[in-house]
Formats: structure tokens, C-alpha cells, sequence
């Protein structure tokens, strides 16, 4: 079995998505559609935007969409039998399988980079990579940084790799305390806000009264949800947990477990870099990996020599 999986937040590169607008009409036609919906360029942003301009979270999400979702289109549903996607990648998985239409799953996209961005300003958090200390000695790092705010682990990537999130005092005081608990690496990122934990609260209710507006279907393929790491296709069901995902952990690597325990074989990584198929090579031995990013990429597919 074969399934597609899109990337996060920090995939964003400059120049990202320009060659399959100017080599498809059908990208092109996408992203243009995402310019008239959104009332701004942000193929602008993407083509020829600063990295500082890509960093802006209510930038950032919407260009990792666009490009990722427009290549999936290119590239179609056969042969596909399962989709799921790492944090904002879980709205590119959802629209490709059917259960957002492109022009709500924009607006709700955009929506949520706003909400997160605001979040963040009003609740100030960071984040922190710990790599290669063991999931047993984390409930301990948790409780001793935990005396200093807010701090729980928002992605478990993959096996040894995990990313904190919360309370500034919080999550350095885990970076600190980290090595002594068999860390190899614990290093602070450059974020705007504390995102997967509670500092994110202050986004629920409006991202809530936004899909409330949408209509969301049961989803055409499996779309394996980060918050509970297991296949979804229930329409109910995809919009609580869409609303669930912005507080809690992403369970990535329990995710891609779950798809590997059901049959998948195969994971094709679409939307800009590869970031994914690293993590999945580190939690699936027998899995194989590939990636489309490039118009090249998406033709190779399209239209084998």
C-alpha cells in the first residue's frame, strides 16, 4: 500500500512552488484561485518573498498548502491508499482526501496562521529539540521543568527525536536539565510561539467558530490524524480532532506506525523538502520512502520517459 504524507511548519523555502505554477495550468490556476480568496499574493510570497517573510507563521502555513497541495492535484488519488500529514500537513491530507474542499480548507489555513501567530504573541512560549534520550526518561524532564510553566512534548517525530513545547522558562529549564537524563542534544528553535500545548488555547474557539462555517465530508481515503495516530474517515470526528490538534501533541511517529501496522509500504512525501522521509526511514526500517517537491518531480510521475 502506498500513502502520501505532507510536510510542516519549517519545510518553507524561497522560490518554493514557482516552477509548478509557471509549468502547470492547473497549479497555476490553484494558486491564483488562493490569491483571489485570500484578497493578497502569497504566490508573491513564495516565489519571491525574503525568508523573513516565509517565517511569519500566517504566511508560512499557507505557502506549505499551496505547494504541497497543488502538486498532489497534479499527481492524483490512484493508487493511494492512505494520507496523513505532520501538524498544518494534516489540512493538505484532508482536502486530498476529499474531506475539505480547497477554497474552505485556504480559508481555514489562513485562519489558523493568524490564530497561532496572535496566540503566540499573546501567550509568549518556545519550543525545544531533544535528540536521542530515551521516552521513559521523559515524564521526569517533563515533571522537573514542569515546576518552572508549562512544558509538554508537542512532537514525538520519531523514535529519539522529540520537540517540547510551552513556557519559556519552562522549556529552557528542560534544555538544561536534558543531558543528565541521556539527551544527546537539546537545543532551543526559532519559534513563534509555543505551539502544540496550551499556550495555543487562546486559538481554539475561533479556529472551533471557523469550521463551524465549513462544510467538512467524510474523508474519500483514510487520513491517519496526529492526535490520535490512527486512520480517520469520519467528518465528525476529523473536525474535533482538527480543533484538538492546535493544544496537543502530534504523535508522528505512532502515526506512522499505525499506517505501516495497516499495510503501508510505501510513503511518497509531497510538498517542499524532505523532512518527513527522514523521520519516517528512522521509525520504519522496511518502509520505503520517496519524495515530490520539484515540477520535475511531479512530471516524472505524471508522465514517465
Amino acid at each position: 500500500m502506498k500513502a502520501f504524507v505532507f510536510p510542516g511548519q519549517g519545510s518553507q523555502y524561497c522560490g518554493m512552488g514557482r516552477d509548478l505554477y509557471e509549468r502547470f495550468p492547473e497549479a497555476r490556476a490553484l494558486m491564483d484561485r488562493a490569491n483571489e480568496i485570500l484578497g493578497y499574493s502569497i504566490t508573491g510570497i513564495m516565489f519571491t518573498g525574503s525568508e523573513d517573510d516565509l517565517k511569519q507563521t500566517k504566511y508560512t502555513q499557507l505557502a506549505i498548502f499551496l505547494h504541497s497541495y497543488a502538486a498532489a492535484m497534479l499527481l492524483g488519488r490512484e493508487g493511494v491508499s492512505m494520507a496523513a500529514g505532520h501538524s498544518l500537513g494534516e489540512y493538505t491530507a484532508l482536502c486530498f482526501a476529499g474531506a475539505i474542499g480547497f477554497e474552505d480548507a485556504v480559508r481555514l489555513v489562513a485562519k489558523r496562521g493568524e490564530l497561532m501567530q496572535n496566540a503566540g504573541q499573546l501567550n509568549p512560549g518556545t519550543m525545544a529539540a531533544i535528540i536521542g534520550m530515551d521516552d521513559a526518561a521523559l515524564d521526569g524532564l517533563l515533571e522537573e521543568a514542569g515546576a518552572f510553566g508549562v512544558v509538554q512534548a508537542a512532537n514525538f517525530n520519531s523514535p529519539g527525536q522529540i520537540v517540547l513545547s510551552g513556557d519559556i522558562a519552562a522549556v529552557r529549564k528542560a534544555v538544561e536539565l536534558a543531558p543528565a537524563k541521556g539527551a544527546r542534544m537539546a537545543k532551543e528553535l526559532v519559534v513563534s510561539g509555543a505551539f502544540h500545548s496550551p499556550l495555543m488555547k487562546p486559538a481554539e474557539k475561533e479556529l472551533a467558530e471557523t469550521l463551524d462555517t465549513m462544510t467538512i465530508r467524510d474523508a474519500e481515503i483514510p487520513v491517519c490524524m496526529n492526535v490520535v495516530a490512527r486512520p480517520v474517515r469520519d467528518a465528525a470526528e476529523i473536525r474535533a480532532n482538527l480543533i484538538s490538534q492546535l493544544t496537543s501533541s502530534v504523535l508522528w511517529s505512532q502515526s506512522v506506525q499505525a499506517m505501516v501496522d495497516a499495510g503501508v509500504s510505501e510513503f511518497v512525501e509531497v510538498g517542499p523538502q524532505k523532512v518527513l522521509q527522514g523521520l519516517i526511514k528512522r521509525i520504519s526500517k522496511s518502509a520505503t520512502t520517496d519524495g515530490v517537491d520539484t515540477a520535475d518531480q511531479v512530471a516524472s510521475r505524471v508522465n514517465p520517459a
